[in-house]
């Protein structure tokens, strides 16, 4: 059984871990999976009791990724355009998708990785 994780933890976790790669010289991104990203994404959107917590643990691994992803330039370099509006749920629903497309992965493959593959395909700019 999956433990269930606090949103501001993983935003903390997140933040804590863009500090400790700056300044550390880290040189691998975290083992957290596809498989285990996409669990509270789907949960988020099918359990009226625990899906709010469920969405929130998936829209703030996203929302912090997203954020570091357009702060260090990545973005802009890669062409990628979020939406303005609503930018929480459409990547959320963009990385589902993906995730689903390569649902074969999903224990092997970061999933630092899918959100990066699902941003790109997914939001380039027009």
């Amino acid at each position: 059984m999956a433990t269930k994780r606090h949103p501001a933890c993983i935003g903390a976790a997140l933040a804590a871990a863009l500090l400790l790669a700056t300044s550390a010289g880290a040189t691998e991104i975290s083992a957290y999976t596809v498989g285990e990203l996409l669990g509270p994404c789907i949960v988020g959107d099918n359990d009226s009791r625990d899906g709010a917590v469920s969405e929130m643990e998936c829209e703030q691994y996203l929302k912090g990724f997203t954020d570091a992803y357009i702060k260090s330039g990545s973005a802009k370099a890669d062409k990628v355009c979020l939406p303005e509006q609503n930018r929480d749920d459409e990547v959320r629903w963009a990385f589902t998708r993906w995730a689903h497309q390569h649902f074969a992965d999903r224990n092997v493959t970061k999933a630092a990785d899918g959100v990066l593959q699902t941003l790109r395909m997914n939001f380039k700019c027009g």
